[in-house]
């Protein structure tokens, strides 16, 4: 039996498509196939407002978990409250929306051996045949893409007494800093129970686990918080793409259709994955045909398009990475800060207009104006001493 489409992972990019066809494309006949055994994982997505349109919002409003009017940032010469709706999904509610809507066509368990454009096989032996195969199961390393990384871990932790938080903390870069910038990211799930997580933005993230979660624990005891229990772990490491040959990455999968973070799309400074997971669905289910010599090329230009639209955050990515001493990089993220709100929130959905771009880079700069220069121009992985 072909099925229209076969989704290669059930991660947040994949299991979206499944969800959004289930919802306006009832007619089409979509499995998701995983290896894992649960759907559930020890994840938290999170958003702003401004990053979905009205209608996409109403759409993944049963998956949010939480949601606050506002959110805080906090850096050693500055505190600020922005007034933008910020949200979070969790890994326990996705898994409960998940499971029920998509039905038997979720098929957990079942490890994949390898897939082709029109064919997954199974480890078992079994083989899928559908139109297409799309490959959502995860980011893969390339040496056309040059990298940072945003490496965390997070904390849900239980505390003894009301932390007191209103709002997100979504940065407070009031911490050491240590090889690269480092902030503490909370989010207060009730009156006494929040997550928190240690963030650096690196070159090379070279911190163990046990230092991380030393560091969260210093964290809550310079807040006066004592934990009672910590409920669950999370942790991750995110690219942050400074440069890159999107034609020569694309193509390794220049016959393979793609979603997610293996197709490239994500935010590439804030490393934020639920905005561009929600457009690519919302763009699939527009689509009329699903055979994989139409959607491999058609998914390739839709990839080229956002590489195009990234490439200012890419340049401030090397500004930030490369400009300057890396315990230094906080000044970079504070003067950001002092900037309108609206021209912050185009920032984290990825539109800000020239205008924009013009106020980010104007005025005094808080890194070497030569380094930062120098920075910008290196915009070809050929440049790093990569192939290109």
């Amino acid at each position: 039996m072909a099925h229209d489409l076969i989704l290669a992972g059930a991660g947040l990019a994949n299991s979206l498509i499944a969800w959004r066809l289930r919802q306006v494309r009832p007619e089409l006949d979509v499995i998701c196939v995983d290896g894992r055994d649960s759907a559930a994982s020890n994840h938290t997505w999170s958003f702003h407002d401004g990053d979905l349109d009205s209608a996409q919002r109403r759409w993944i409003e049963p998956l949010v978990t939480y949601r606050w009017p506002s959110y805080r940032v906090h850096f050693p010469q500055l505190s600020r409250t922005l007034h933008s709706g910020y949200a979070s999904i969790t890994g326990e509610r996705f898994a409960e929306v998940m499971v029920p809507a998509l039905g038997e066509s979720l098929r957990l368990g079942h490890s994949i051996e390898s897939l082709g454009p029109t064919q997954v096989r199974l480890e078992d032996g079994t083989v899928l045949e559908a139109k297409a195969v799309i490959d959502g199961r995860g980011a893969r390393p390339s040496a056309h893409m040059v990298l940072g990384q945003q490496a965390f871990i997070g904390q849900v932790l239980r505390l003894e007494r009301p932390h007191g938080l209103l709002a997100p903390v979504i940065m407070d870069a009031r911490v050491d800093q240590g090889d690269g910038y480092r902030f503490a990211y909370v989010l207060p799930f009730s009156a006494d129970t929040l997550l928190i997580e240690d963030t650096h933005y690196v070159d090379e993230h070279r911190a163990s686990h046990e230092q991380l979660r030393d560091n969260i624990a210093v964290y809550a005891r310079q807040q006066g918080w004592t934990i009672r229990d910590c409920l669950r772990e999370e942790q991750g490491v995110l690219p942050i793409t400074l440069a890159g040959d999107y034609n020569a990455f694309s193509v390794a999968f220049a016959d393979q259709p793609t979603s997610g973070l293996r197709a490239g799309l994500f935010h590439c400074t804030t490393g934020y994955s639920l905005p561009e997971a929600v457009r690519l669905a919302d763009w699939l289910a527009r689509q009329s045909a699903f055979e994989a010599h139409l959607l491999a090329p058609a998914l390739a230009r839709y990839g080229q398009a956002h590489w195009q639209r990234q490439g200012f955050y890419r340049l401030l990515n090397r500004m930030l990475f490369l400009a300057g001493r890396p315990q230094d990089r906080w000044r970079v993220m504070q003067r950001f800060y002092t900037l309108p709100a609206p021209l912050i929130e185009r920032f984290y959905a990825g539109q800000s207009h020239w205008q924009d771009r013009a106020r980010i880079l104007s005025g005094k700069p808080p890194v070497p104006v030569g380094q930062a220069i120098r920075a910008a121009l290196r915009h070809s992985p050929r440049h790093f001493g990569t192939p290109s």
